[in-house]
């Protein structure tokens, strides 16, 4: 609670606000969509669109209240819903656009920036409602404002569903060309996981997972130029130093972010689900993952060392914030997407940064290859292996990756292409020239790891 706070801690937290870029980056509400199934595909549009608007009507309002007393930005308010196909199921229908329909609807009438959850999950194989719904993908991402779309397509114990990653890479192109006025915007709200998680605030992968209550409050923190702005006070210690100076200062973000959440909960009526410590960059200049890294030394983010620097990082902010909340959940570490993150796109830019660089960070990070900008003419069989390995660092390390990659139509490597907004500028950046159309074209599933074995 906020009496709990000493003077110098509230000082030292609108610091924080006012010269480092500290905010909670989105409320997000979970709502169970499970009770609105019926076989009238309409009635059940409608009822999804009642309930959300009868569950989040004070969301926004309330996110906006605590902003103003407590002076802590809050970025976006935003809803998870049950996946779609599961919701969707019961209805006699093959065409599920009038369901992302309803989700804009709910969404615009209520004042939330993103909903998530036009979702499937596929990561043992296909119902006949998964195979309609990631069919409605491209259609519904580019004929909707607000809707973000998932697909699981791997996890740890089920390994990888590679039918579904090669009919992916023809969904991420076909959504590209749909919006190709936008620079492929459709893609840049859709994610392909492995081990998703059920309590991810975060867009565009954001779902109300089917273990989850009726409605929960998760919040998601940022902080990226918190954690390097503590970072100039240590310059030239040991890295010991510098794991204890994140780890303090993934403390206090966590714990701010944890008295917006239980303030939410407690207003909204909603219980209070977790806190994801994910330090999320944006495209503002201090407010990047990047010069975190080169902060600990890199001359530019991508050089040999980075992955070492990156996983030292993700390891103590996960130590101070578990630390500072019961409750800690959602992806919780660092993430680096290229077209969000200003010192991404400029080690991008500058040649540090590769493809493969990428790939081999996300190892040791949270979330995988994300807002990712190559060339329009990107085959898709190269976009459903990009999936693959992504996928595959995810099951065999027992963690969430992911991928959200744009193939820019008509655009080359070095072109650039403006999102606008917290999805920012993505540089178009090169892929293998060589084909990996023979393996996917294999298609079946990747057994899971041995380790997958615990029971």
């Amino acid at each position: 609670m906020l009496s709990t706070l000493s003077t110098g801690e509230v000082f030292e937290t609108l610091k924080m606000i006012d010269e480092e870029h500290l905010d909670v980056r989105t409320i997000t509400m979970g709502i169970n969509l499970l009770d609105c199934a019926s076989a009238n595909p309409e009635r059940a549009c409608n009822k999804i669109y009642d309930k959300i608007c009868r569950r989040a009507d004070k969301l926004v309002q309330v996110g906006e209240d605590i902003e103003k007393e407590y002076g802590i930005p809050i970025i976006n308010k935003r809803i998870s819903v049950t996946p779609i196909s599961l919701v969707a199921a019961a209805s006699d229908t093959d065409n599920y656009l009038p369901f992302a329909a309803a989700l804009d609807r709910a969404a615009s009438e209520v004042g939330v920036n993103f909903i998530g959850g036009f979702s499937a999950l596929v990561h043992k194989g296909y119902t006949d409602s998964d195979r309609i719904l990631i069919k409605s993908i491209p259609e519904a991402l580019a004929s909707t404002e607000k809707v973000c779309a998932s697909v699981n397509v791997a996890s740890t114990t089920a390994g990888i569903n590679m039918d579904a990653i090669e009919q992916l890479g023809r969904t991420i192109k076909s959504a590209a060309e749909l919006t190709a006025s936008t620079g492929g915007l459709a893609c840049a709200k859709l994610v392909v996981f492995a081990n998703a998680v059920e309590d991810n605030p975060f867009m565009a992968g954001a779902f109300h997972g089917t273990g989850e209550p009726e409605t929960v409050i998760n919040v998601g923190v940022s902080g990226p130029g918190v954690v390097k702005a503590a970072l100039t006070g240590v310059k030239g210690a040991d890295f010991g130093v510098v794991a204890e100076t994140i780890k303090k200062t993934a403390f206090k973000v966590t714990r701010m972010g944890q008295l917006v959440a239980q303030e939410a909960s407690r207003r909204l009526d909603a219980p209070f689900g977790i806190v994801d410590i994910s330090l999320a960059p944006t495209p503002e200049v201090g407010d990047s993952v990047a010069y975190i890294l080169e902060e600990m030394g890199l001359e530019k983010c991508g050089t040999h060392g980075t992955t070492a620097a990156l996983a030292l990082l993700n390891d103590a902010v996960k130590k101070g914030g578990t630390m500072a909340s019961g409750y800690v959940g959602g992806l919780s570490g660092a993430f680096i997407p290229v077209s969000e993150d200003a010192g991404m796109i400029s080690a991008v830019q500058e040649g540090a940064l590769s493809l493969d660089k990428l790939e081999a960070m996300t190892c040791v990070c949270s979330v995988g290859l994300d807002m990712i900008c190559v060339p329009g003419d990107t085959p898709a069989s190269t976009l459903s292996g990009i999936i693959a390995d992504e996928a595959a660092i995810g099951v065999v390390n027992n963690k969430t990756t992911a991928v959200r990659i744009i193939p820019a139509p008509g655009r080359k490597v070095g072109d650039v292409v403006e999102f606008g907004g917290l999805l920012g500028t993505g540089p178009v950046m090169p892929v293998n020239k060589y084909s990996s159309e023979g393996f996917i074209a294999r298609k079946g599933r990747i057994p899971a790891p041995m380790h997958s074995l615990k029971n």
